[in-house]
């Protein structure tokens, strides 16, 4: 049917047209009528309201709601529109069917606690506005929010009568916004069901990708009018289009023909998959109006995702596959194998029949029988794999049997499964089918096996071991294995139980048995059997058991009887406990109390419980001796209930303690209901009647206003105070409150929540108006006032007019310390008065007046005094006159001279930087074949997913190094994400579905905001969990997700400029560190941009050049630049640098693998270590070795060699105990000042800030360096604009139009946070992401004030700078508001490059991601972010329920079934893995 437009009648109340029919609203229900005719006689159509009648009128309530105040009605189609006002300032929208019943509703707050006027009125000139009026305000509401569903779907099936889907707009729209609306299927209306939205099927379904198709059939179905004659084509995705064509007129079901994508053109299967889905849409005049998938799938594929099961699986697919037994290969055209029998059926396939094999011993040699089952080859060669460097000959012993014949395999242990598989030998490629896994297992006795029992205890799982001193492969001559030494208990606990037993007592100790059954009866407390749980039980380490009862209370000993007896050192006690009383004994129905249970041998036994009424269980349990403390839950009604206290779940401490819930209280009114706000925090009085009989003070009582929380003190039953927060601004805010942590709600916000369940749930029904701070001045505005000692004072204080109403007892006005008496009060006035004298002491004393916390100096009181304090201060003046003459020419000759040696150090300085320049200049000249960039992938996986990064580098990248240094070959191990997904065979088809579903649910933007917002909301998710979880590389991600989240990858098309000058920076400043002396143990240096890492000494150093000769990275002999108060390490390391600087720091060795030697003479020559027998003592403490205590002269020879044996003795130097080592300075020098001469003792004394200026030195020479790299970061290359930053600003620019925000800096804050704090401050901070380079300690520092100086940058508030502010932030202030036009200007190119579409975005993505696609395992990537949906399983679930959205689509149901297939596979296949 044509849908009709909403009509707004006379009467407000009138149901459409009929005036027979009256829907009047009363204070909690909406009231259908059905006026007769004759009641209709007496004129009462045209009035404004129906004129009384004799009968009463009877109606079966439409709807149900508290606090209803208007109604307005509207009919649109088959719908009847009912707009409701309530008392608490809300719209409610219900939308009724022709039954008159409720099909959906929807709320809108116009005026939050402001009643709805019962006049409402649609706007005449156009209907899709409605006019109402509050207290305060009319509003003009839009009558239905249609832009907010995306989809056909989402838009029909809201059962919005106003909206409807606009098909070749594919959008929802009110029907008057909607083009060819009056006609046919244009325009698809919401009576007419999700059913008749657009639909399409292509035919075939599946597509063999050898085959030759013709063209595709489209079948298109749902609302849409004909499409013959219109501009049409199939959209492939990646700007790859076909023509679409529809032969005739049509409606209803269409037909309609499409060119297949040419073959060239099909995407690339993914890894592991022998199929690909493609997606297409149809697209008509530019829009795509209708989407359909189709599969393209390759046998051959099959044998490659499944090389073990290859007969198998290509029987089982879900193509039409054929099997060729003769090519080993799997088909789609059975033409294509040779005359010979081929399997039909996946039984028929050859393959191995897994059977039971025993263990056997690491390193010992067996033969293996393997069964097979339909071989048509016997006698063809065949060899057994257990691995890929496991191999061993396969000998036929009849048709259906072959035996691996001398199989040896060694394993490190304790227990390892090695998989058996038959291969055609010389053609690795081709194994017969496992179905069913077969196994064998290797055990090395040596391993896992620390005492006797555990290693005779392994005989149960087929290990043949015995115990002599240790654990070893039993021979075949040796004995039988006899009996172990006694048990050894080393600890018991707990060490108290109660009478009745059940404690689950726990046994550490060795030799606690070999199995349970040696123990099963042996476990005794004195002369009570404790019985061990077999589930529990872990072979001579662990008994777990559960006492017996006991007859009386009494102490004894635990004793284990396995063959032979042990016995603890510990007793175990059976004591009574008892119950005594519970404080406070009552409480809120809200629950939230916290009680406590007093009595005696309360701690006893394993297990406690505290319950309720016999079901709830009292919360947050501690308990000591003598007490137990919980939090009551919440009760069902006002009633006593009784608690009970159990031990080990046997019966209740025998006790009459008993609960009191009482009602929860009734806040009436808040009062005042107007406070002063900025910046300042006044007390507020908040009037509560709180109808709570005896309600106690110790309850604790919280309120909210806005976001900030204050702690309220109840008075009485009926009155609690609460002081008010501060506020920023001049606003309205919502109060709310809470009683023992509980939300507060009343019943009307119970009966709300039918309305809005969010807003009913915080209940702040109440509000606090926030005004302008009062203002105050003295009578006649001045700010001195002038008083003698010993007179009476009488202040007069104006007080600007303000809406506050303060009452007298709320100022205090004090003189100093002085309270200033309150005499009189008006609006305008305040007079007060001093009775006592003040004191003279001080000659000022201001006076202040305090509001709360609000306080404001007005003026200054100065106190009058004698002729003799006249003159005494004429002379102090002129002293202070001459004293400041004799400054004033002290201070100008310091000037000169401070001048001069300025000059002096500037030229130093300028000397310096010159020098480094260059020398980083030649540095990168010779590293010009390459600086050390990592390569993106391992940039992935230290960014995206940094916790499997850093266990992959903790488990394989730092012990490889260790071993590379020693000269063995280091493990060759693949990150998790670049390498193969290492899950067993037999999990693998079922984890895969469940991947690729989770990965499809992911794609979906519903589930994909539910899912992070989930997750966002958790207080255990950590940041570093939003690296993992939070980044979703593609426009998908980032169009869903709100500004602030991570977008794709910025380094796109931009880190390439800014990696030179980054490593420029990186290397001038170690070369600036190192040109000074560096503590090896504190790591402070003279040269530094970090005043914590500053050393504030003046150590005289000085250069030495060394002849030096290493067999190592290329080169043979070089001269090296050190200092003389280097330690040798120190030294080893710049030779390092030296020699390896054209290599990747990853493969440098270490310096405490290699020794340095001294050639002192032709025959004389010295190891040259830290710490040495030479090592001077100083108070104590020893002082590490430097080339000037070895006296080392310039141009001295020196040799450098890898060490056979690594010198672990000392560990890192910067770990080292400063109480026993010291390198430069002595850490407690000032504690030994008495015992040094005079001299030392006045060096000590120069303040340590003096040296404060060898920051600004530092900063002087790596300014230019620094400049250069901001430079590079906010800057745009023409051939290379970074088209994903384009992309995202955009976003946040349309996401700031759609919520009508135009404030620039709230944009540039939005920018900021995404782009320059997200991911260039990381960088800046963490250079080893990109470059393989070594960041120590103090370039850590270093980044880290020069991270700072960007932040403050690319921030908009004003830097508030002082003497004693940071040094970070000072050292950088001049040149802050130049880096901020910089920002401003690189933000502003950003705006003005040319916008980019979504295709563009996606075809740039895809040529991006085109780059790595086989570098990155998908499935392991999702496996990292599925652990994060296991994790918080119950509140994605609670999320999904609750969103109308996901409900309607069945997200929720889907990711049941994502959860079914990984959860009971996943954690037991990475085990086995």
């Amino acid at each position: 049917p044509e849908p009709a437009s909403p009509q707004s009648t006379d009467h407000p109340g009138h149901v459409g047209r009929d005036p027979k029919k009256v829907l009047e609203p009363r204070s909690d229900i909406l009231l259908l009528f059905q006026l007769q005719p004759e009641q209709l006689d007496c004129g009462a159509a045209h009035l404004q309201h129906p004129l009384s009648v004799l009968q009463p009128l009877k109606a079966t309530p439409v709807f149900r709601a508290p606090g209803l105040s208007s109604v307005a009605v509207a009919t649109v189609s088959n719908y009847t529109v009912v707009f409701l006002g309530t008392v608490s300032g809300r719209l409610l929208k219900i939308n009724l069917n022709e039954s008159m019943q409720v099909v959906s509703r929807r709320v809108v707050t116009v005026a939050y606690g402001e009643p709805v006027h019962h006049v409402m009125q649609f706007d005449p000139a156009d209907p899709g506005y409605l006019y109402l009026m509050t207290s305060h305000q009319m509003a003009r509401v839009k009558v239905a929010a249609c832009a907010v569903h995306t989809t056909c779907g989402d838009c029909v099936g809201a059962a919005d009568a106003y909206c409807g889907w606009c098909a070749l707009e594919t959008r929802c729209t009110l029907q008057q916004d909607c083009a060819n609306s009056d006609q046919r299927h244009f325009w698809t209306s919401a009576s007419e069901g999700p059913g008749r939205c657009p639909a399409m099927t292509v035919l075939p379904a599946e597509i063999d990708v050898y085959q030759e198709y013709p063209g595709m059939i489209l079948q298109i179905s749902g609302s849409l009018p004909s499409l013959s004659g219109m501009e049409m084509a199939c959209d492939y995705g990646n700007n790859i289009h076909t023509v679409a064509r529809v032969p005739g007129p049509a409606f209803g079901h269409q037909i309609a023909y499409c060119n297949l994508l040419p073959r060239d053109q099909f995407p690339p299967f993914p890894p592991h998959q022998d199929h690909v889905i493609v997606e297409m849409s149809v697209r008509v005049n530019g829009r795509s109006i209708v989407r359909a998938n189709f599969t393209v799938y390759n046998c051959s594929r099959v044998g490659q995702v499944y090389p073990r099961t290859a007969c198998t699986s290509c029987l089982s697919a879900q193509w039409r596959c054929f099997w060729c037994s003769q090519q080993h290969a799997c088909v789609s055209n059975q033409s294509r194998c040779e005359a010979s029998p081929n399997p039909t059926s996946p039984q028929d396939c050859p393959q191995i029949l897994p059977s039971p094999l025993a263990p056997m011993p690491t390193g010992s040699s067996r033969s293996i029988p393997v069964h097979l089952a339909n071989v048509a080859f016997q006698g063809e060669a065949l060899e057994c794999s257990f691995g890929p460097e496991e191999i061993f000959e396969a000998i036929w012993v009849n048709e259906s049997t072959v035996h691996c014949n001398q199989v040896v395999l060694h394993t490190t242990q304790k227990s390892q499964m090695f998989p058996l598989s038959l291969q055609l030998k010389g053609q690795p490629a081709r194994f017969l089918d496992s179905p069913d896994p077969m196994t064998v297992e290797v055990y090395n006795c040596a391993m896992g096996s620390p005492d006797c029992s555990q290693c005779l205890g392994r005989e149960d799982l087929g290990h043949l071991c015995v115990w002599t001193d240790s654990c070893r492969l039993r021979g075949p001559l040796q004995p039988l294995p006899g009996t172990c030494p006694a048990p050894e208990i080393r600890a018991i606990e707990p060490l108290s139980g109660p009478l009745d037993g059940g404690t689950l007592l726990t046994i550490r100790g060795r030799n606690l048995g070999r199995r349970l059954s040696d123990v099963a009866h042996g476990v005794w407390i004195g002369s009570v059997a404790c019985e061990p749980l077999a589930d529990r039980y872990t072979v001579s380490e662990e008994i777990v058991c559960a006492t017996g009862p006991a007859p009386g209370t009494f102490s004894d000993v635990v004793t284990v009887n396995a063959s032979k007896e042990g016995r603890s050192r510990e007793r175990f006690s059976y004591v009574l406990p008892l119950v005594q009383f519970l404080e406070p004994d009552k409480g809120p129905k809200a629950g939230g109390t916290r009680i406590t249970i007093h009595g005696s041998d309360l701690h006893v036994g394993s297990e406690l419980q505290v319950l309720v009424n016999d079901t709830e269980p009292c919360t947050e349990l501690v308990r000591t001796d003598t007490s137990i403390a919980c939090t009551m839950p919440e009760g069902a009604l006002p009633a006593p209930v009784p608690v009970c206290v159990r031990f080990e779940r046997r019966g209740c401490v025998h006790s009459n303690l008993t609960f009191q819930y009482m009602q929860n209280p009734v806040i009436t009114a808040i009062s005042p209901q107007k406070k002063s706000s900025p910046r300042r925090s006044p007390v507020s009085w908040a009037d509560g009647a709180c109808r709570l009989p005896q309600w106690r003070q110790d309850h604790h009582c919280e309120h909210h206003i806005g976001r900030e929380p204050t702690l309220c003190k109840v008075l009485n039953s009926t009155l609690i105070t609460c002081p008010s927060p501060g506020a920023l601004s001049n606003a309205s805010a919502p109060v709310d409150f809470f009683i023992n942590g509980r939300a507060y709600a009343d019943e009307v916000a119970v009966a709300e929540e039918l309305l809005e369940p969010e807003e009913a749930r915080r209940g702040g029904r109440f509000r606090l108006d926030y005004l302008p701070d009062p203002q105050f001045s003295t009578a006649k505005r001045e700010k001195w006032i002038k008083h003698h000692p010993g007179e009476p004072l009488t202040l007069v204080i104006h007080k600007e007019q303000d809406s506050l109403g303060l009452e007298s007892h709320e100022y205090r006005i004090k003189i100093g310390q002085v309270a200033c008496d309150i005499q009189i009060v008006s609006d305008r006035v305040i007079h007060c008065s001093v009775n006592e004298s003040l004191g003279t002491a001080e000659g000022q004393l201001p006076i202040t007046i305090q509001v709360g916390n609000f306080n404001q100096t007005i003026a200054t009181l100065q106190l009058g005094g004698s002729e003799t304090a006249i003159i005494v201060s004429i002379v102090i003046c002129s002293v202070l006159l001459l004293l400041s003459v004799v400054a004033l020419f002290v201070f100008c000759t310091k000037s000169r001279r401070a001048e001069r040696y300025w000059q002096k150090t500037l030229l130093q300085m300028e000397e310096m930087e010159s020098q480094i320049r260059e020398e980083i200049r030649k540095g990168f000249a010779e590293l010009s074949q390459g600086i050390p960039f990592l390569e993106y992938k391992h940039f992935v996986t230290r960014t995206f997913f940094p916790k499997c990064s850093s266990l992959y580098e903790e488990r394989y990248v730092l012990p490889s190094q260790t071993l590379n240094s020693q000269g063995s070959s280091p493990v060759q191990e693949t990150h998790p994400l670049l390498g193969e997904w290492k899950i067993p065979e037999s999990c693998r088809p079922h984890m895969e579905e469940g991947i690729s579903l989770f990965s499809s649910l992911l794609n979906n933007k519903h589930f994909l905001i539910v899912f992070v917002h989930a997750l966002e909301q958790q207080k255990d998710f950590a940041v570093r969990d939003r690296s993992g979880s939070g980044r979703g590389p593609g426009p998908a991600g980032g169009r869903t997700a709100r500004p602030g989240l991570a977008w794709p990858d910025p380094r796109l098309g931009q880190f390439e400029t800014v990696g030179e000058p980054f490593f420029l920076l990186l290397c001038a400043i170690k070369q600036q560190i190192n040109k000074g002396s560096i503590d090896a143990i504190t790591g402070k240096a003279r040269y530094t941009l970090n005043e914590e890492w500053l050393l504030r000494e003046n150590i005289e150093a000085k250069p030495r050049n060394l002849n030096v000769s290493f067999q190592g990275c290329g080169m043979d002999s070089l001269s090296v630049r050190a200092m003389d108060t280097d330690t040798l390490t120190q030294v080893k390391e710049k030779i390092l640098e030296a020699f390896c600087k054209n290599v990747p720091y990853s493969q440098w060795p270490r310096a405490e693998d290699v020794d340095l030697e001294w050639f002192a003479s032709s025959t004389q020559s010295y190891v040259l270590r830290d710490l040495d027998d030479t090592s001077v003592v100083e108070d104590g403490r020893k002082k590490l070795n430097t080339l000037a205590h070895y006296k080392i002269p310039e141009g001295a020879s020196l040799a450098m060699s890898l060490t056979d044996k690594k010198d672990t003795t000392l560990g890192r130097v910067k770990d080292l105990d400063t109480e026993k080592y010291f390198h430069l300075v002595l850490p407690t020098d000032e504690l030994a000042e008495p015992k040094k001469s005079h001299r030392q003792s006045h060096r000590k004394k120069v303040l340590p800030e003096i040296y404060l200026t060898r920051l600004l030195s530092t900063k002087g020479t790596l300014q230019k360096f620094l400049d250069d790299l901001f430079k590079a970061i906010l800057s745009i290359r023409e051939d290379k604009p970074p088209l994903a930053v384009k992309y995202f600003f955009d976003f946040l620019e349309e996401q700031a139009e759609k919520r009508g925000i135009s404030d620039p800096d709230t944009l540039h804050i939005w920018k900021t946070n995404s782009l320059p704090l997200r991911f260039w401050v990381n960088i800046l901070k963490n250079p080893q992401f990109v470059f393989d380079i070594d960041k120590t300690d103090h370039i850590d520092a270093c980044l880290s004030v020069i991270a700072q100086a960007f932040i403050d940058a690319c921030s908009i508030s004003d830097l508030q700078l002082g003497k004693d502010s940071p040094t970070n932030k000072l050292l950088y202030a001049k040149e802050i508001p130049e880096y901020r036009k910089i920002v401003q200007r690189y933000y502003q190119q950003i705006h003005d490059m040319t916008p980019l579409s979504e295709q563009e975005m996606n075809a740039h993505l895809a040529e991006e991601s085109r780059k790595y696609q086989n570098e990155f395992n998908t499935n392991v990537a999702m496996a990292e972010i599925y652990k994060y949906a296991k994790r918080y399983r119950t509140q994605i679930m609670t999320a999904l329920e609750a969103n109308p959205t996901a409900r309607r689509t069945q997200l929720q149901h889907k990711f049941e079934q994502v959860v079914a297939l990984m959860e009971d596979n996943i954690y037991e296949c990475y085990s086995e893995a």
